[in-house]
């Protein structure tokens, strides 16, 4: 299978998932996630599926109980949704993409000052 085909399709993945948590699932552990991203195997055999939250980390284990919970009624309306023969098992994991971008926030904020600091000695 092509790898442009595999992308279209990890993004309607991604849009059709969206739309079953939004609209379908009335679970509410899991009325708080964003699907980031989608990536399939080329066979269709698995998905592994990255979310995102902003609720607290403390929250983020219901959060995956209630994923591995709607598990098999996300993957039997993605299969009346698609037109594939095959429809991916799905793998729920942490997208940690924006507790990354979170820390190197904290971090510059931490050095700017110092930076700051440096440079006004250099101006004078």
């Amino acid at each position: 299978m092509s790898s442009r085909r595999i992308e279209r399709l990890n993004e309607q993945l991604r849009r059709e998932l969206m739309d079953l948590l939004r609209m379908e699932l009335r679970d509410p552990r899991v009325s708080s996630i964003t699907v980031t991203r989608v990536r399939a195997t080329p066979d269709l055999q698995q998905a592994r599926v990255f979310v995102t939250t902003l609720a607290p980390e403390s929250e983020r284990s219901t959060i995956m109980e209630g994923l591995s919970a709607a598990r098999p009624f996300l993957r039997s309306e993605l299969a009346r949704r698609l037109t594939t023969r095959r429809t991916p098992e799905l793998t729920f994991e942490w997208d940690l993409g924006l507790d990354h971008a979170r820390r190197i926030d904290e971090l510059l904020a931490r050095v700017r000052p110092a930076v700051e600091e440096d440079q006004d000695r250099a101006d004078e």
